[in-house]
Parts: C-alpha cells; sequence; structure tokens
C-alpha cells in the first residue's frame, strides 16, 4: 500500500542551536532512512503553511499572534528553557503544523488511506497559549479537530512518546468525539499523564517506570488500544514520538524499545484502524534524538503502515 508523506525542506530552517537536540539533522535522519528501502512506497507531498484560522482550532488568537509578531529575523529568540526560534522556525513551525492537517483532510477526501508526516518541530507539548518542550504549535491536536471539520466525526490520538502529550491532551480534554490515548515513562517531564490524574471521561493514560522491559511497554499499550478500540474512531491520528528508543539519549536509555517495537505499536493502531475507519491513520513525528535509532524507527514505522 502506498503511504503519503507530507515533508517539506523548510524545516530544515528551525535551528535552535547546534547544542541542541531537535536539530535539523533529525528530519535528515528519518528522509534518508525512508529513502534508503527501495521497497517503500511512498507518496510525497508537500506539507504547506498553516492558515491562520486552523491554528486557532488549538491556540488563542492571541498566542498564535504574539509568536508570529516576536518571530526573529537573526539570532534566537527563547521562548522557555527547551525551545528556542530562529528566523527559519515560524515556517517551519507553520508548515510542520499545515503538513498534519493537510494530511488529515486528504484522508478525509478519500485521496490517501495513510499517511506519515515526516516534520519538526515536533507539537505534542504545546498548550493553547504557551510552547513548551521543544514544540510551537499543537500539530496533532490542531490536525485532530480538522479531521471532524472534514466530516471524520470521531478521531482518536495515539500518543507513544517517551514524554507525555500535555499540549494534546489539553486542547482534546473535554471535547466531544475526540479521544486521547497516551503511554509515557514516570516518573518524566513534564509531569504529566499519570493514570491517577483527573481527566474527563475521553482522555487515558498509562505509565512505565524507567528501566521497564519491552514486554512491560507492550502490555501497557495493548491496554489502551483496547479503549481506543472501544472508542471506535474513524480516523487515528499518531503522536510518533521514538525518544523511548534504548539509545535515545533524552530519555537516558531508561526505556529498552527497539525498532520493532515501534513496528509491533502501529500494527496495533492499524488494526483498530480496519476495525472502525476503514484503515485510515495519519501519522506526526514527535521525539527521537539518536539520530541512527530515529531514523530506523521511523522507517519500521512506516513499513507497518503500508502493510494492506
Amino acid at each position: 500500500m502506498d503511504v503519503a508523506l507530507y515533508t517539506h525542506l523548510d524545516m530544515l530552517g528551525h535551528r535552535p542551536g547546534d547544542w541542541h537536540y531537535e536539530r535539523p539533522e533529525r528530519l535528515r535522519a528519518v528522509l534518508d532512512a525512508l529513502a534508503d528501502d527501495a521497497t517503500l512506497r511512498l507518496e510525497r507531498r508537500e506539507a504547506p503553511p498553516i492558515a491562520q484560522a486552523d491554528l486557532l482550532l488549538a491556540h488563542r488568537s492571541a498566542y498564535v499572534q504574539a509568536l508570529i509578531e516576536a518571530a526573529p529575523r537573526t539570532g534566537l529568540l527563547k521562548l522557555d528553557e527547551d525551545t528556542y526560534m530562529s528566523p527559519g522556525s515560524l515556517n517551519a513551525a507553520l508548515r510542520a503544523a499545515g503538513g498534519v492537517v493537510q494530511a488529515v483532510r486528504d484522508v478525509a477526501a478519500g485521496e490517501v488511506e495513510r499517511a506519515f508526516c515526516a516534520v519538526r518541530p515536533p507539537g505534542h507539548h504545546a498548550e493553547p497559549a504557551l510552547p513548551m518542550g521543544f514544540c510551537i504549535f499543537s500539530n496533532v491536536a490542531i490536525a485532530a479537530r480538522a479531521a471532524q471539520q472534514a466530516g471524520l466525526r470521531k478521531v482518536a490520538v495515539v500518543d507513544f512518546d517517551v514524554h507525555h502529550g500535555n499540549g494534546t491532551q489539553a486542547v482534546v480534554s473535554g471535547r466531544e468525539d475526540l479521544f486521547f490515548a497516551s503511554v509515557q515513562q514516570w516518573p518524566m517531564w513534564p509531569g504529566s499523564g499519570h493514570p491517577s490524574e483527573p481527566v474527563p471521561g475521553n482522555i487515558r493514560n498509562a505509565v512505565v517506570s524507567p528501566g521497564a522491559s519491552r514486554e512491560a511497554w507492550r502490555r501497557e499499550f495493548s491496554g489502551l488500544m483496547r479503549h481506543v478500540d472501544a472508542f471506535a474512531p474513524d480516523l487515528i491520528v499518531v503522536s510518533a514520538g521514538f525518544d523511548a528508543h534504548a539509545r535515545d539519549p533524552v530519555s537516558d536509555s531508561s526505556q529498552n524499545l527497539e525498532a520493532e517495537d515501534f513496528e509491533w505499536a502501529t500494527r496495533a493502531i492499524l488494526e483498530v484502524a480496519r476495525a472502525h475507519g476503514r484503515g485510515r491513520v495519519v501519522s506526526s513525528l514527535e521525539g527521537g534524538y539518536d539520530l541512527e535509532a530515529l531514523g530506523q524507527s521511523a522507517l519500521a514505522h512506516v513499513r507497518a503502515l503500508s502493510q494492506g
């Protein structure tokens, strides 16, 4: 099966600093790994800049306007301890969000069935009025709401990044016909996402401890997917973070996942998508900071997406 690949080289222009984990080489590593596999059939599509009106599906107008006005022409702008903007960052962030939104709209229109969005900066920590954790716009949350506008009534977001997608949760929380399922390490920054945290019924969080076995992670993920299955989504949008990989420097190798675990998780997502949503899945890159592990994990994920 062909998978549509949404990306744009303008996203290389987001340069938060040579020392920063979220560096342009991440996107290169993913695109190179996908290009090196001659068996993959990827339909490459341009990630367009998102319309400002679409940003308002997840963000407050004052926040969006402040970021646009503050975007630097030279040097770096520090948004928080981890999040920076360079002269190319605004365009990159607009295209990152725009790529995921275009993907869900193309899926809703029947042009494609599955998509992988190789985008940066990531988005799942960005809250309605707060940049956070390398993230500027809440790419996946915006896309989930855009998918509903495009006619896919019930949309589930599945997040397997090692960090909790607090920004996505903030946008999705309590919204009718949206569901958020996330597995993350606990304890771990940003300190949210524990199952004991009071949340509305459309939020389901699971955690694994530092150093947990791959089998323990798979058990938690399987439990999450049972809830997604019960929700019966028309579309699943994936926050595909690969920083739970055993070699990832941000998680300090405290998780033991390998590329095949992400492939397994993708197959589990597809099983639910086939049962309820005609196999419709849109995936968006989040974390993953060891370049080799990132490339191989993304490749395993997209290979699984390409299965019929």
